[in-house]
C-alpha cells in the first residue's frame, strides 16, 4: 500500500471518529420559532376581586401571545380573552383608598372611581384632556391628578375642580409686551404734550384699567418652565404643596446606524444613542407652595460630601480637578401619608453616592438622612437609578422611611426614622432582597430574597418592624409571585434549570402545596431529556470562589474538548436554577455535551446575584478579573476533568462577546477559537449610562478605557476567531467590529472570519438568523479543536 493511500485512509477514519458523536438536537431545531417548544405563561395578573388570573399564553397556536385566563371557582379550565372583553377589563390600573374598598384610575380624559367589591364604576369627570395618575388626598373626598402638566383636584362630594398650578412653556421675557423703542416712546411723548383731547383719553383709559384691575381677583401665579420638561407632578397629600422635576434633555452628539435593506430599497439612517461622556441632561425639584403662591428650587449644594473627588483623580497627579458642587439627578418627592414631610432620592451623575434626604417643603433646603457611597458605582437590588425607582417610601406612622442600602455589601431593606435619623436593618446576611412592598393592613412586608442560596428566589412575610421571615415557597427554582389583592392567595410563575415556566397557584401561607395549573411544553419539546447543570464553583487565582454551570457528556463521547459561555449584559445572574433567559444557548449546550464536548458557563466578576463586591469587580478594568476567571473556569476543567489544553473555545454575545474578544486577544495560551457575538471593540465608543458607571468617563479617565478596550490588543491574535453582528444593532453599533476588522487588517491577522447580518439588531430575531450563526460557532469549534 503507498504512503499517500495510507494517509488518506487514516485521515479519513480520524474525520469519520471525530464526527461520530450524533445529538437528537440540531442547531436548525433550536434555533427556529421559539414556538416549536411549547407555549410558557408570563405577564400574570390578578382580576380586582381575586377570583381569577389573567397572563399571557398562546394555546391555539396564534402568531403571537394572547391573554387568557383561569378562574379560582374552576382552576382547570383555561379561558382564552375575546378583544373585546379585555378592552374592558381593568387589572390594578390607579390608585387605591386607605381601606382598599375604592380605587380611582383614569381613562382617557375620565376620572373613573370604582367600588372593589360590587365592581361598580363610577365616571365622577369628563376632563377637556386626557387625565394622567389620580389618587385620593389625606382627605379622601379629594381626588389629584395631572393633565397638560398642571396639578388638578376634584371632590367627589361637591363636584368642585380645582386648578392648582399655572405651569406654561417658554420664557417668561418672551410673554411680556414687548417695549417700545427710543423713537417710537419719543414721538409718543410729543404727541401727547401737543394734542390735548389725545393725552385726555389716554388718561382715562390708564385711570379705567387700573380701577378693573383693583376690583379683579389676582392672576393665578404663572410659571415658566423655559425648555425643560415636566415629570413626576404631585400633589402633596395635605394640598398645602405640588412638586414636580424639571427635566432638560440637553444636545446630544447622536450617532447613526444605516439600515441598507429598507423596504424603500434606500439606504436609510436610524438616528441611535450618543456616546460615553456625552450627558448633558439636567434634572432638579421644584416646589410650588400654594399658599404662598411661589415656585422655589430644592437645593442640593449642602448634601455632604457634594463636592467629593473620586479616588481615580490620584491616577492623574498632573490633572487640575476642580472643587466643585457635582452634578446630580434627583427624583420625585415622596411624601408621608399626612403630608407634613417629604424625602427625595439625589445621585451624583458620577454614580458615586446617593443620598435619600429630608426637604423643608418651606424652603427647598435638604437635610441628608442617609449617604451610600460607593468608590465604583451605586447599584444593586432595589437602589434605583437616576430618576428615582427602587425601594422607598413611608410607613403609615409618618415617622419612619424605608429604603435599599448596599451598606453592608448586599441590598438590604432598612428603616429609618426621620426625627433622629436612628437606621434599623430589617434584613440582613449574604443574600440580595427584591421587590419588597407591604399588605394590605400595612403591619407586614412581602418581599423575595435569595436567602436559600443565590441561585434560587423564595418568597417572604416579615412583621412591618422587623423580625422572622416566613418563607411562603419552597419549589426549588425561581418563585415569581403574584398576590392576590384579597392576600388569600398567591400565582407563581415558577421554573427550574431544564424546565421553562408554569403558572402554579397556592394558599398565603407556609404550609399549603403549590398547585400546577400549566404545562405547555410541546411533545417534541418534552421528548429530549434536557440536562439539568451541576452548580459549581472553582477557586480563582486571588481565592475568589466563582459559581459555575456545567455540562459534562457521557464518558463514552467525552472528546476532552471544552466550550466556555460568557453570559452578556454584564450585570446578569446565569448560574441559577431557573430557566435561562439564554434558553436558546442552554439548548446548544446540551447538543454540544452530545457531541462530547464539556460546557461551562461563569457568573465572572460584575455578574449579578452576589452582592456589591462581585458587582463591583470590573471597576475601572473590564477584561481584568471577569477575564481571569474564564482562565480560571479553564484550568479547573483541565485539572478535573481532563480537558486537552489545546481544545478549549469560549464564546458569548454583547460582554460576552467583549470577554471573548480580550480572552483571544490576551489569553491566546489559554483559548484555541472563539466566536464574538455583538462584541463591544471599543468602550469610548458604547453609551454613557452603561459605560461611565465602570470606567468613568474617557476623558477623566483613559487609563480605564485603554486597558479595558480590545481594540487596543487586537495584535495578540493567535487563535481562531469568528465574529458576528447585526448591521442594525442600535445598542453596540456595527461600527465597532467594523473598526476592529480595520485594526486586524493593518496588524497582517488571517485567522478570523466575520458574519453580517443585514436585517438584525442587538437581540437577534429572525430564527434564520439565529440558525446562521449558531451553525458557524458549532463549524468553528468543530473544525478548531476537534480535527488533529
Amino acid at each position: 500500500m503507498s504512503k499517500s493511500i495510507f494517509f488518506s485512509l487514516l485521515f479519513s477514519f480520524l474525520f469519520i471518529n471525530i464526527y461520530a458523536q450524533k445529538s437528537e438536537l440540531s442547531v436548525e431545531e433550536i434555533m427556529q420559532d421559539p414556538k416549536w417548544m411549547g407555549t410558557f405563561p408570563s405577564n400574570v395578573k390578578w382580576d380586582q376581586n381575586s377570583s381569577a388570573i389573567y397572563f399571557n399564553y398562546n394555546s391555539d397556536n396564534d402568531p403571537s401571545d394572547s391573554l387568557y385566563r383561569l378562574r379560582l371557582a374552576n382552576p382547570k379550565k383555561i379561558e382564552k380573552v375575546s378583544w373585546t372583553e379585555e378592552k374592558n377589563i381593568d387589572f390594578t390600573r390607579g390608585t387605591f383608598d386607605k381601606a382598599k374598598t375604592k380605587k380611582i384610575y383614569s381613562k382617557g380624559n375620565a376620572l373613573i372611581v370604582l367600588d372593589v367589591k360590587s365592581g361598580k364604576k363610577t365616571e365622577l369627570l369628563q376632563f377637556p384632556k386626557n387625565i394622567g395618575s389620580p389618587y385620593f388626598l389625606a382627605n379622601e373626598d379629594w381626588i389629584a391628578f395631572e393633565a397638560e402638566n398642571n396639578a388638578y383636584i376634584y371632590s367627589q362630594k361637591s363636584g368642585i375642580l380645582k386648578k392648582l398650578t399655572e405651569i406654561k412653556s417658554g420664557d417668561e421675557s418672551k410673554k411680556k409686551e414687548p417695549k417700545s423703542s427710543e423713537k417710537a416712546s419719543f414721538l409718543e411723548e410729543e404727541n401727547l404734550k401737543l394734542l390735548s383731547v389725545v393725552k385726555e383719553r389716554k388718561d382715562k383709559q390708564e385711570s379705567t384699567k387700573k380701577i378693573k384691575d383693583e376690583r379683579k381677583d389676582k392672576d393665578p401665579y404663572t410659571y415658566y418652565a423655559g425648555d425643560n420638561q415636566i415629570l413626576n407632578l404631585k400633589v402633596s397629600p395635605d394640598a398645602k404643596y405640588v412638586t414636580f422635576n424639571l427635566y432638560h434633555r440637553g444636545k446630544s452628539d447622536n450617532t447613526i446606524v444605516p439600515n441598507y435593506i429598507d423596504a424603500s430599497s434606500y439606504t436609510k439612517d436610524l438616528n441611535t444613542r450618543s456616546k460615553v461622556g456625552d450627558d448633558p441632561t439636567k434634572v432638579e425639584l421644584a416646589i410650588y407652595n400654594i399658599e404662598k403662591d411661589t415656585v422655589y428650587k430644592v437645593q442640593t449644594n449642602t448634601l455632604p460630601g457634594i463636592k467629593d473627588l473620586p479616588d481615580y483623580v490620584k491616577d492623574y497627579p498632573n490633572k487640575v480637578w476642580e472643587e466643585k458642587d457635582r452634578d446630580i439627578t434627583i427624583s420625585n418627592a415622596y411624601f408621608s401619608d399626612n403630608g407634613q414631610q417629604a424625602i427625595v432620592n439625589v445621585r451624583s451623575k458620577d454614580n458615586k453616592d446617593r443620598w435619600i434626604a429630608k426637604i423643608d417643603l418651606t424652603t427647598g433646603a435638604l437635610t441628608s438622612l442617609d449617604r451610600q457611597r460607593d468608590e465604583a458605582w451605586i447599584a444593586g437590588p432595589g437602589i434605583g437609578w437616576s430618576l428615582g425607582g427602587g425601594t422607598l417610601g413611608w410607613l403609615p406612622d409618618n415617622k419612619h422611611i424605608y429604603f435599599q442600602s448596599e451598606a453592608t455589601g448586599y441590598s438590604h431593606l432598612y428603616l429609618l426614622e426621620v426625627n433622629n435619623g436612628n437606621k434599623t436593618a430589617l434584613t440582613s446576611g449574604n443574600y440580595e432582597v427584591f421587590d419588597p412592598f407591604m399588605s394590605n393592613d400595612q403591619k407586614s412586608w412581602y418581599l423575595t430574597t435569595s436567602e436559600v442560596g443565590p441561585g434560587e428566589r423564595q418568597f417572604y412575610k416579615m412583621p412591618l418592624m422587623g423580625g422572622k421571615m416566613e418563607q411562603l415557597t419552597s419549589m426549588t427554582g425561581n418563585n415569581d409571585v403574584s398576590l392576590s389583592p384579597d392576600e388569600k392567595n398567591i400565582a407563581i410563575l415558577h421554573s427550574y434549570s431544564n424546565q421553562p415556566w408554569e403558572l402554579y397557584l397556592k394558599k398565603n401561607d407556609a404550609k399549603s402545596k403549590a398547585i400546577q395549573l400549566t404545562s405547555g411544553q410541546s411533545d417534541v419539546f418534552k421528548s429530549y431529556n434536557w440536562r439539568d447543570p451541576q452548580l459549581i464553583s472553582f477557586k480563582a487565582e486571588d481565592g475568589a470562589q466563582v459559581p459555575a454551570r456545567l455540562y459534562v457528556p457521557e464518558a463514552s463521547v467525552k472528546n476532552n474538548a471544552a466550550v466556555i459561555f460568557v453570559h452578556g449584559a454584564g450585570y446578569l445572574q446565569n448560574v441559577h436554577k431557573w430557566w435561562s433567559s439564554y434558553f436558546r444557548e442552554y439548548m446548544f449546550h446540551n447538543l454540544l455535551t452530545d457531541l462530547g464536548y464539556t460546557v461551562i458557563d461563569i457568573d465572572y466578576r460584575g455578574s449579578a446575584g452576589y452582592g456589591r463586591d462581585w458587582r463591583t469587580g470590573i471597576y475601572r478594568h473590564m477584561g481584568g478579573k471577569d477575564l481571569s476567571d474564564q482562565v480560571d473556569g479553564a484550568k479547573y476543567l483541565m485539572e478535573n476533568y481532563g480537558i486537552d489544553k489545546d481544545k478549549i473555545g469560549i464564546y458569548g454575545g454583547s460582554y460576552g462577546g467583549f470577554i471573548t474578544l480580550m480572552a483571544l486577544f490576551n489569553e491566546a495560551d489559554t483559548f484555541t477559537s472563539g466566536a464574538a457575538l455583538r462584541s463591544v471593540t471599543d468602550w469610548a465608543h458604547y453609551n454613557h449610562g452603561y459605560t461611565a458607571n465602570i470606567l468613568n468617563e474617557p476623558f477623566n479617565d483613559p487609563i480605564a478605557y485603554e486597558r479595558s478596550s480590545p481594540i487596543y490588543f487586537a495584535e495578540g491574535l493567535k487563535g481562531n476567531l469568528l465574529i458576528a453582528h447585526g448591521m442594525l444593532d442600535v445598542n453596540v453599533h456595527f461600527q465597532d467590529v467594523v473598526r476592529l476588522a480595520q485594526r486586524l487588517i493593518e496588524l497582517g491577522k488571517d485567522n478570523w472570519e466575520m458574519a453580517v447580518y443585514p436585517a438584525e439588531d442587538h437581540g437577534f430575531v429572525e430564527p434564520s438568523s439565529w440558525t446562521d450563526e449558531y451553525k458557524r460557532i458549532l463549524k468553528l469549534f468543530n473544525t478548531t479543536l476537534l480535527e488533529e
